[in-house]
């Protein structure tokens, strides 16, 4: 609408014009098929697969705690809409479980990667004998989930062209492979005795596992950021980082490090704080912007702290 129209037309209708169209927008966007994903990795991953075939709507922000974050009274009321949803599961969206729940409720198929991916248990600390949801270190059981999305996609979400989801699938698998082949060969750098983890909360199960890492032990012994250590746990894991002459402790770019650098300091060696994302994916054009790049990203740090 031009300057001109516009001092021609009286306030009040431009003002319905307006609504008209942004609600004629909702409508439209409303009418095409939605998949919601609970957290911005998987986002990421299920925007790969999907692209243009549907609407993705990603719950969790950027640069946010995948155990601590919730959503708003809008973003709930457009779950309900939703055609399909993507959870990690395993208790890893601590404040989303009613949520999630109420889409169930409503019949909207629920497909909740974690337990499909074989999961391992946490085997030390507050959360041990628990299921770990921190699937996504390790690329191969990412691999897994695109294969899930692509099945539940096809089945559940209707308007989809299922051979370009097939197609995008395989494109990206292949990309997963090739991410899986490049943190294998910056890992063999690092000689076997400092092929230790040390980090923030016990969130990197799955990468050792995969990588052939030992994970000593962390800073917050949990499998969430929300429990918190006890002076004992504390003194406990300064010893081991002693034994075990770890070089670094791992923490989370989304976390406070101040309890890493005491421990840091407490230990009889010089250990260095390194940050890394590890939970959530960081800002467009970052080195986590995307599933990826964050792997990449973690994976070279990780080798440069460790290798020598």
């Amino acid at each position: 609408m031009t300057a001109t129209l516009r001092r021609l037309v009286p306030l009040g209708l431009l003002l319905a014009l307006t609504a008209s169209a942004v609600t004629a927008c909702a409508s439209s966007a409303a009418d095409g098929p939605l998949v919601v994903v609970t957290t911005n990795i998987l986002g990421d991953v299920v925007e790969n697969v999907v692209g243009d075939q549907a609407d993705v709507m990603v719950l969790m922000p950027r640069n946010a705690d995948p155990h601590s974050f919730e959503i708003s009274a809008p973003e709930a009321a457009r779950v309900a809409s939703a055609d399909l949803v993507v959870s990690n599961g395993l208790g890893l969206e601590e404040g989303l479980g009613s949520t999630v729940e109420a889409a169930r409720a409503e019949s909207i198929p629920i497909l909740e990667v974690g337990e499909r991916v074989r999961p391992i248990e946490y085997g030390t600390g507050q959360s041990s004998g628990l299921l770990d949801p921190h699937i996504w270190t390790d690329p191969d059981r990412m691999r897994e989930a695109v294969a899930l999305v692509r099945d539940a996609v096809i089945e559940h979400v209707t308007g989809v062209d299922a051979q370009v989801i097939r197609d995008r699938s395989d494109d990206y698998s292949g990309q997963l492979e090739e991410l899986t082949e490049r943190m294998t060969s910056r890992f063999a750098g690092i000689p076997e005795e400092r092929r230790t983890l040390v980090t923030n909360h016990h969130v990197f199960g799955y990468l050792a596992e995969r990588f052939d890492f030992e994970v000593v032990g962390a800073v917050i012994p949990s499998g969430t950021t929300l429990a918190s250590p006890s002076a004992s746990d504390l003194s406990q894991l300064a010893a081991t980082i002693t034994s075990a002459k770890a070089p670094a402790i791992f923490v989370d770019s989304s976390q406070p490090n101040r309890l890493a650098e005491v421990l840091a300091s407490e230990a009889r060696l010089p250990v260095a704080v390194v940050s890394l994302f590890t939970e959530s994916l960081g800002d467009v054009g970052s080195d986590a912007g995307t599933y990826i790049q964050m792997m990449d990203s973690n994976s070279l740090t990780i080798s440069r702290s460790l290798a020598s």
